[in-house]
């Protein structure tokens, strides 16, 4: 076990699968020489080779385009999208080629193929640098959409998406890549936020796709969420003094259903909470899922913490981030019942 932030625990997860598998290649904008923006790709190149981790030109509708290329003639890309705010250019590759190709081929093509993208807030990017667009893809049929929280997981989780045959949307929050965060920095850091790095194994491992995780057992209300309100809701349990059960979705589609079913029917009670806008969010997802399963056990409304719906501020960015305040009212509001 080895001491890493989750820069170092993405990084490690592709030098192992570039050495371990030769059809492994990476490209984006600035992934070779310059290691990427975040340094997630550093070191790399100098020893892989230009042609396996492959600097790409601006250009992410070419970059995804190329990526579906390699991945229909046997290979495993890695595309980088150096921030989620510039995926949109994707789109149309990402939706109309790269998810409908197994099913469009009746299974004769297929695309073992990854994008990873930083994702979220907390680092004063703006509007055009810190979106959470993760909602948009888990609408999409034939993607895989994953945002870990933790080193561990970023990880084995980029490990199992590598090697999976369908296409994988990996979200990187931002705000987490060099350590936890509480989500308000106006307030002391709690005890779990004061560490950057995280134990990681040095070699091999993988964390399943599509399987959720109890980060904090509890038998009061259950909070669903995910990346880095995971570490603002434990600092918001922390402050309101509730034992709440704390769940990390992890792989937002497909999920995890029957964890969250049995944790709420235990419970009785559940807050969601997600960075993204509130109107047609993912937590809108969770909301309706939650109350078809388990409308009988529930003995409050489901409530949900998210950002505003408007762009995403540079001036006013703790105004919009759900900090652990709003999640500490929301636990606060759903006990009353």
């Amino acid at each position: 076990m080895a001491q890493m932030n989750m820069v170092q625990a993405l990084n490690s997860a592709m030098d192992i699968m570039l050495d371990k598998d030769s059809s492994v290649v990476i490209l984006g904008e600035d992934v070779g020489y310059f290691g990427g923006v975040f340094r997630v790709t550093e070191g790399l190149q100098r020893k892989y080779g230009e042609n396996r981790v492959l600097d790409a030109p601006i250009a992410e509708g070419g970059i995804v385009g190329v990526a579906i290329g390699l991945a229909v003639n046997g290979l495993r890309p890695i595309a980088e999208v150096q921030f989620a705010d510039y995926i949109y250019p994707a789109f149309d590759q990402i939706v109309s080629e790269l998810a409908r190709l197994r099913y469009r081929t009746a299974g004769d093509f297929f695309a073992p193929m990854t994008i990873r993208t930083p994702c979220g807030g907390g680092i004063r990017g703006g509007q055009t640098h810190s979106q959470s667009p993760e909602g948009i893809f888990t609408h999409v049929s034939g993607l895989t959409v994953v945002m870990p929280s933790n080193p561990y997981d970023a990880k084995g989780l980029l490990i199992s998406a590598i090697e999976t045959d369908d296409p994988v949307v990996f979200f990187e929050p931002k705000r987490l890549y060099n350590g936890p965060f509480d989500g308000d920095p106006n307030k002391p850091a709690v005890p779990w936020s004061t560490h950057p790095k995280g134990k990681v194994p040095d070699g091999y491992y993988s964390v399943p796709l599509s399987r959720a995780e109890i980060v904090r057992p509890g038998k009061a209300v259950t909070v669903v969420t995910y990346g880095t309100m995971v570490h603002v809701c434990m600092a918001a349990v922390h402050r309101a003094g509730i034992d709440a059960e704390i769940i990390d979705v992890r792989t937002l589609v497909p999920l995890d259903v029957d964890t969250l079913v049995k944790s709420v029917e235990k419970t009785h009670r559940c807050v969601i909470a997600h960075e993204a806008t509130r109107f047609g969010g993912y937590g809108a997802e969770l909301s309706s899922t939650i109350q078809e399963e388990c409308f009988w056990h529930l003995e409050a409304p489901i409530q949900r913490v998210t950002g505003w719906d408007t762009p995403y501020p540079h001036a006013f960015e703790w105004e919009f981030f759900p900090g652990q305040h709003r999640v500490a009212a929301a636990l606060e509001e759903v006990m009353k019942h």
